[in-house]
């Protein structure tokens, strides 16, 4: 049965399944281990893992861990730990290092075929030797060395001889390529750095344009899906596959990658803001790792859907941030359970009401099979501070003097007098209730236009709130963005929660109502909860 492809990835996909090139999908996802996940990566997982689940293939996750001096167990686990949040199973789990002595042969494969050449030049040389855009590059003086000069050196390399950056292997293309990846590469270099999967065995590590290929190559990769920018290392990919004489020859597809409006993803300008603790760290809500976003509330699911929905594209472009937060309320206001809060309260003393009830509320009215919870009901209450007024504005629907407005889940209330504290502040309000306007049962016959939401003065938590703005303020076209940190992108507030919320486990998500959507953090402790705002109620995405 022919599969309808949904972009250009699946096309290609489409036409190797056709032509028989192909014959089972084999992806793979190969992050580096030197930081993060961020959700730009996201949107590789979606390509890789989704093209395994649609052709019923498979994908792997590949450690490319070829740089020891920046890799860490640390970025290992986290990965892990992320791609499963999103939903995502690899089928192998692997590391580049595992081919370590199968590149090394590799590359003693291209040195005996007189395709690679040990070069006595300093990395700043060779860069200065490489041409531009427009000149060719330099030939290397050691580039015409023998081919049993270049395998005795090259051993030698491996097993120590040499002091770091005195001697590389380079490949032996073109100097006069148009490409300059082509430019006789290095692919191997002397450097001591104990790994994190190899330990001490190695003093020579491979460079990633000669390790990444041969790896998909060894895996029996048939699509190997990678960034816009890696398209012009395209050439040297197939190069290296060609020339080393592997069976299998996977094709490199590249897709643009996710930019998105006043988000950096660049790990190292996330590596300084952890290092220089501008942040909580990488799981600081605020930061755009997988594990940020995880700790701020956004759902797995609504990441994923976010990736499917801007689709697979062949150039880059820029979405906006507000699209990415409108789909993670639309999928929130689905499945997030309604609680009430109230944030700067004020007391509320129902005169004529005695003892106390249980009353159930909703929990989500957007729920296919309805749920429901108790909330306790008493004569001291707790409401908004935002919604009492003692001189309101024409059509203010809420509580003042001689108004009634409705108690959500539960009766109406007049405002019968207020009492002022020294200062004139509100202090407490002396309201009445109408016993015949209980929700779900109302026949007073009273039409009240607002809806405020309270809590039970007897029964309630105080929790902290945390709100966010982006972390980067206003572009000013100041280059180092370290620069346009918002120091005020975090503040905090008090709130009385219902216990519903106040006794939920980290990670629950609720929304309060008539404030926005919230996730209990890890910093909560049993004396007190503490809340990050996901995001806020109104949508501010142009559809």
């Amino acid at each position: 049965m022919e599969i309808k492809a949904n972009n250009f990835i699946e096309e290609i996909i489409n036409k190797d399944l056709a032509s028989g090139k192909t014959q089972e999908v084999i992806t793979r996802f190969p992050p580096e281990p030197n930081g993060y996940l961020h959700i730009g990566h996201a949107k590789s997982l979606c390509i890789n893992f989704g093209i395994k689940s649609k052709y019923n293939g498979k994908c792997n996750l590949r450690f490319d861990d070829t740089n020891p001096v920046k890799e860490d167990e640390e970025y290992v686990e986290s990965i892990k730990e992320d791609i499963k949040w999103l939903g995502f199973e690899w089928d192998n789990l692997l590391y580049a290092s595992d081919y370590f002595d199968k590149m090394f042969d590799y590359a003693v494969t291209l040195i005996k075929k007189g395709k690679a050449f040990v070069c006595d030049m300093t990395a700043e040389e060779i860069s200065k030797s490489r041409g531009t855009l427009t000149e060719p590059g330099t030939e290397s003086p050691w580039r015409n060395r023998s081919v049993e000069e270049n395998l005795d050196l090259f051993y030698r390399m491996r097993d120590g001889e040499f002091a770091d950056g005195t001697k590389v292997l380079r490949a032996k293309i073109d100097m006069a390529s148009p490409n300059i990846n082509m430019r006789d590469p290095v692919i191997y270099r002397v450097l001591r750095a104990r790994h994190h999967n190899t330990g001490d065995k190695w003093c020579i590590y491979p460079m990633y344009d000669f390790a990444h290929p041969l790896e998909d190559a060894i895996e029996g990769i048939t699509h190997s899906i990678c960034t816009l920018e890696f398209e012009d290392h395209r050439p040297i990919y197939d190069w290296f596959v060609r020339e080393c004489e592997c069976e299998n020859k996977p094709q490199q597809i590249e897709f643009a990658r996710l930019n998105i409006t006043d988000t950096v993803m660049s790990k190292r300008f996330l590596k300084r803001l952890v290092d220089e603790k501008t942040v909580e760290g990488w799981d600081d809500p605020r930061m755009p790792t997988i594990c940020g976003i995880r700790r701020r509330g956004y759902p797995a699911s609504a990441v994923r859907d976010f990736c499917e929905r801007i689709g697979v594209a062949k150039a880059n472009s820029e979405v906006e941030h507000t699209y990415l937060e409108s789909i993670v309320r639309e999928h929130l206001n689905r499945d997030a359970t309604r609680v009430m809060a109230v944030t700067n309260p004020i007391k509320v003393v129902l005169s004529n009401y005695e003892g106390s009830e249980l009353l159930t509320i909703e929990n989500n009215p957007n729920e296919q099979e309805k749920t429901y919870r108790q909330v306790t009901f008493s004569k001291e209450l707790y409401i908004d501070g935002s919604d009492f007024m003692v001189s309101p504005p024409p059509k203010y629907h809420r509580l003042y003097k001689d108004a009634y407005v409705r108690l959500k889940g539960a009766y109406i209330i007049k405002c019968d007098d207020v009492l002022f504290d020294e200062n004139g502040n509100v202090k407490e309000l002396v309201c009445s209730y109408v016993p015949t306007s209980k929700s779900g049962n109302d026949t007073s016959g009273l039409k009240v236009k607002g809806v405020i939401q309270w809590v039970d003065a007897n029964n309630f938590d105080t929790v902290t709130l945390r709100r966010f703005k982006p972390l980067l303020g206003i572009n000013n076209g100041e280059a180092d963005y370290i620069n346009r940190v918002d120091k005020d992108s975090m503040r905090l507030e008090e709130a009385f929660v219902e216990k519903a919320a106040g006794q939920a486990q980290v990670e629950d998500k609720f929304q309060f109502m008539r404030i926005g959507y919230f996730v209990k953090d890890k910093l909560s402790t049993t004396e007190r909860a503490v809340f990050n705002e996901i995001v806020g109620l109104k949508d501010s995405f142009n559809k």
